[in-house]
């Protein structure tokens, strides 16, 4: 693995690193500003169009999403050179992994042997798959790894590996001592992994929104399209990452010229030096954006008076400017549709449907299964200490990783056949999409969980016998499946749509050839002396392109969801609980 300096970068590294940090501030935030104001126009509109019915039915949690906190004894690969020592790792809710010198250490409050947020890492389970990562990074002969001692214990098998390997963080060996403690902290490590990577997708607040849309054109301006996955993480850790995938080559260049190991051991030496290069730029970006917080938070409230006061001009603008520009880019636009989308867009739409209708059916099979469990309880103990631990673990069904990792494979399920259907158009965005998905899943589940938890509390009197509270159970069992039948068509609706937008649109505006340099001068002080910067001509541009985009999209789907859609009838969800509750009780 090498030694590690004391001091991985020397101060003219650190003080070139603060420049490039404080560079890419500068360019991102004004176009950031610029975004927030457009992001708040958009918020505000749709609170005034013309109310749909309720679309959600199921009530949803109020949980926050977490990972279920997990911790055990693992090996760890650990010091200079490497061995393996044991450890006592905790994963913490919010998606940290920690680990002590022992389990005493962690009771006691003592001081962490290490520590990382697991944003941006990948999990593998396979001993040859990770020495083939290596190779992949450093190429060697077959006498450099001859003479690599400091790695042979790599060399030697290894039982229940979970090794964690991040593009410039360095990696994690890890070692379970049986099979299912493997499994157990690799589900718990995915979840982590998926937490961590969709925090900005999660939130519809109009800085999340501004600052994702600003990433994206921040990326395309520098001839970046389709790349969802790099706006995984917080807002840090996404910028982070933007300037280290653009340091990365020459990062790497520069360190495997300076160190003397070979091969693999190189390739791990190489990615503790980019874990401090990463750690210095994550944390100037932090200070940075810590910074731009009173700023921003003024400019929002600004905005929100400015927007809210000036609504029905700012639209009547919008509206001749996108009149305009459609008028320029139609012809253009619909070439480009029917020559390269069309034939692709209804493959691509049964493949996106075929991946969200598995996971929102394994969501249902479970809930069965859970609601049927606990009638049987029920019926068998009214008031019993067991009844009150079913209830409680069915209300932990969407926090566990065990549980719920059937719903997540159907996620994971198509995704290859997907990527290939979605690779002409440059789509960069699978594990978004995937994670997306999973992120679907669990949010449907906490929902209908808390619907029938709530429900079944109003219902459930201490009048009633045990038939009687079981026939009430069943009534809200139907009303959770109504319920859930109606949330999931919505949002296998709004997935697939978002989606196919998601890989469609960048390649249709790069085909285009618009051009969207803004017209508009970068104003470091009040961001609305200069008109209202909610209209930008590549914001209005964008949403022209969106909009004639998705009728295209809108159509397809209601020939394709009108031929196959209908609702699951009352005898198959009956056959299904009674099969849950055979395998399951």
């Amino acid at each position: 693995m090498g030694v590690r300096p004391s001091s991985p970068l020397d101060q003219r590294q650190q003080q070139q690193l603060r420049g490039q940090v404080d560079g890419l501030l500068r360019t991102f935030l004004p176009c950031y500003r610029r975004q927030l104001a457009a992001a708040m126009l958009r918020q505000i509109s749709r609170e005034l169009e013309p109310q749909e019915p309720a679309r959600c039915q199921l009530s949803h949690t109020k949980k926050l999403p977490r990972v279920r906190e997990h911790q055990g004894p693992l090996t760890l690969l650990w010091g200079h050179p490497p061995q393996w020592q044991p450890t006592f790792c905790v994963l913490r809710g919010d998606g940290r992994l920690e680990w002590f010198s022992r389990k005493e250490e962690y009771e006691s409050g003592g001081r962490t042997l290490g520590s990382t947020a697991l944003t941006g890492y990948t999990l593998l389970t396979s001993q040859r798959e990770y020495l083939c990562f290596l190779d992949d990074l450093c190429p060697s002969s077959s006498g450099d790894l001859a003479q690599e001692e400091p790695l042979r214990v790599l060399e030697e098998p290894v039982n229940f590996p979970l090794f964690l390997v991040h593009p410039f963080r360095a990696h994690l060996c890890f070692c379970a001592h049986t099979r299912g403690a493997q499994r157990a902290w690799r589900l718990g490590l995915q979840g982590a992994i998926r937490l961590r990577a969709t925090v900005l997708q999660r939130s519809r607040a109009p800085a999340a929104c501004a600052f994702l849309d600003t990433v994206q054109l921040y990326r395309r301006r520098r001839g970046f399209a389709g790349g969802d996955d790099a706006t995984l993480g917080s807002d840090a850790e996404v910028l982070s990452a933007e300037l280290m995938r653009e340091l990365l080559p020459a990062l790497r260049a520069q360190t495997l010229r300076s160190l003397r190991n070979t091969g693999r051991a190189r390739a791990r030496a190489c990615s503790e030096f980019l874990d401090a290069v990463h750690a210095a730029v994550l944390a100037r970006v932090s200070a940075g954006l810590r910074a731009f917080q009173p700023e921003k938070d003024a400019l929002l409230a600004k905005l929100e008076r400015t927007v809210r006061a000036e609504l029905e001009q700012i639209l009547q603008q919008r509206a001749q400017r996108a009149r305009r520009l459609e008028a320029e880019i139609r012809d253009p636009l619909e070439a480009c549709l029917c020559r390269m989308v069309d034939p692709q867009l209804p493959q691509i739409i049964h493949a996106l449907l075929s991946l969200v209708e598995a996971t929102l059916q394994a969501v249902r099979t479970l809930l069965i299964r859970g609601m049927a469990r606990l009638s049987h309880h029920l019926r068998k103990n009214p008031s019993g200490t067991r009844l009150r631990r079913e209830v409680y673990e069915f209300g932990e069904i969407p926090w566990d990783p065990e549980l719920m990792q059937a719903c997540y494979r159907e996620a994971e399920r198509n995704r290859s056949h997907l990527a290939q259907l979605a690779e002409p158009f440059g789509f960069l965005g699978m594990q978004s999409l995937v994670f997306g998905a999973q992120d679907l899943a669990q949010q449907l589940m906490a929902a209908a969980v808390t619907t029938f938890l709530q429900l079944a509390d109003k219902c459930l009197t201490s009048t009633l016998d045990c038939d009687q509270a079981a026939e009430q159970l069943e009534k809200v069992r139907g009303l959770v499946l109504k319920k859930l039948t109606s949330d999931s068509e919505t949002s296998r609706w709004r997935f697939t749509r978002d989606r196919l937008l998601g890989i469609f649109w960048p390649f249709v505006w790069s085909q285009l050839g618009v051009s969207y340099n803004s017209e508009q001068p970068e104003v470091d002080g009040d961001i609305l002396a200069v008109g209202s910067q909610a209209l930008t001509t590549e914001g209005v541009c964008r949403d022209v392109i969106q909009g004639l985009l998705l009728q295209r999209v809108d159509r397809e789907l209601n020939k394709i969801l009108g031929a196959s859609d209908r609702t699951r009838s009352p005898a198959e969800d009956q056959e299904r609980a009674h099969e849950g509750a055979k395998t399951q009780v």
